[in-house]
């Protein structure tokens, strides 16, 4: 089967999807995309972009993979002369309806933000099949739809939205952890040295900086030993909470910034010992399922995307309800001996790898396929 893969932001874990879906098929993927950066400008203009590139190479292909970041309706009516009868399936990495605006964005309050969520909302309505990368992000996003809807001033078609359900599906984000095996120390831990906590996220507000140092201020008050390492992208604005803790903890800091190399990178997810995560929303958390690959505990909020990722019931003693709790929680972690559970937490997650999932994507995508061949044939 011939795939087109409509990614306008081909960055980051976008990219990385793209790329690797792509590369571990057995269908033939092809890929088009556009820079990631501009994200904004991507969701209004991608989809021109995009079309007149996709024309260019005079393909028809058997599928249509798009990103949520592609307005996929305004994409199907600009190429509609090859793409009518072709089946258009849409994966959901984020989504703006749900996802959390930065307080100094100006958008939200010159009423600008709806658009960006109505292109979600529209490429669902124009998809043959909507896939979501975690069970609580479809969630999500279906049950905030119809509040979306109802804030417009008439027609709120608050029935499409169970067309949008009817069709939708969950497909985990896929993953190549198997590249951090090579990387794999071949020692274990030193014992008797102080834990080592870290942060592999972007420094951003939506990832709860100021929860997360805020503990371990409170750890160095009152005298437990720790160690800390900060990786992570960060961007021209920050949270200012990370320089304020890049002084406080100083003593305590092993590692500070964006890893120069993957390899680097792969090596503090093994040197690590407990992963503290705060975040305020993920809709999946690739970050915290690399890192418990590579045996760091997780100590996770009980909400979220993280219960698909780790069983609360099986691990009770990885997840907290409230700041006030994380902060006890972790404490308790780095005092005491750590639960024997590594390997097995690390077995639980690599199902999220693509030699797993990537025959998965291969048989959702035929099926989405043959459905629509099926409809066209009653329908002829």
């Amino acid at each position: 089967m011939k795939i087109a893969l409509l990614e306008p932001f081909m960055g980051g874990s976008h990219a990385a999807w793209a790329e690797e879906y792509a590369a571990c098929s057995r269908h033939d993927v092809t890929v088009y995309s556009l820079p990631g950066r501009h994200w904004k400008w991507r969701m209004h203009g991608g989809a021109v972009s995009l079309a007149r590139d996709f024309l260019a190479q005079g393909k028809c292909p058997d599928l249509l993979l798009a990103s949520d970041m592609l307005d996929l309706s305004g994409f199907l009516a600009l190429t509609r002369e090859v793409t009518a009868a072709i089946p258009a399936a849409l994966y959901f990495h984020e989504n703006q309806l749900t996802y959390p605006w930065s307080p100094t964005d100006q958008d939200p309050c010159r009423k600008r933000d709806a658009h960006y969520a109505f292109i979600n909302y529209a490429s669902a309505l124009a998809a043959d099949a909507v896939l979501f990368n975690s069970a609580y992000h479809r969630q999500s996003f279906l049950h905030e739809l119809p509040l979306f809807l109802r804030g417009f001033p008439d027609r709120p078609e608050l029935d499409r939205v169970a067309e949008i359900t009817v069709k939708s599906t969950v497909l985990p984000l896929g993953l190549d952890l198997r590249r951090f095996d090579c990387c794999r120390p071949i020692s274990g831990p030193q014992p008797g040295r102080p834990p080592l906590l870290l942060w592999n996220h972007r420094w951003e507000y939506d990832k709860n900086p100021q929860a997360f140092f805020t503990a371990l201020f409170r750890l160095a008050e009152r005298g437990i030993d720790f160690r800390l390492a900060v990786l992570g992208e960060s961007y021209r604005t920050c949270p200012p909470i990370f320089a304020a803790a890049r002084e406080r903890l100083a003593g305590r800091i092993v590692h500070w910034g964006y890893a120069d190399s993957f390899a680097d990178y792969a090596a503090w997810l093994w040197r690590a010992d407990i992963l503290p995560v705060t975040s305020l929303h993920d809709f999946f958390g690739a970050s915290v399922v690399e890192a418990i690959y590579c045996g760091c505990l997780p100590l996770l909020p009980q909400r979220l995307a993280y219960p698909e990722h780790v069983e609360p019931r099986r691990y009770p003693q990885c997840f907290y309800a409230d700041e006030n709790e994380f902060a006890e929680c972790l404490e308790q972690l780095c005092k005491e001996d750590l639960p024997d559970i590594a390997e097995t937490l690390r077995e639980d997650v690599s199902g999220y790898a693509w030699q797993r999932l990537g025959p998965e994507y291969d048989s959702e995508l035929e099926k989405i396929a043959r459905a629509k061949l099926a409809f066209r044939g009653q329908s002829g």
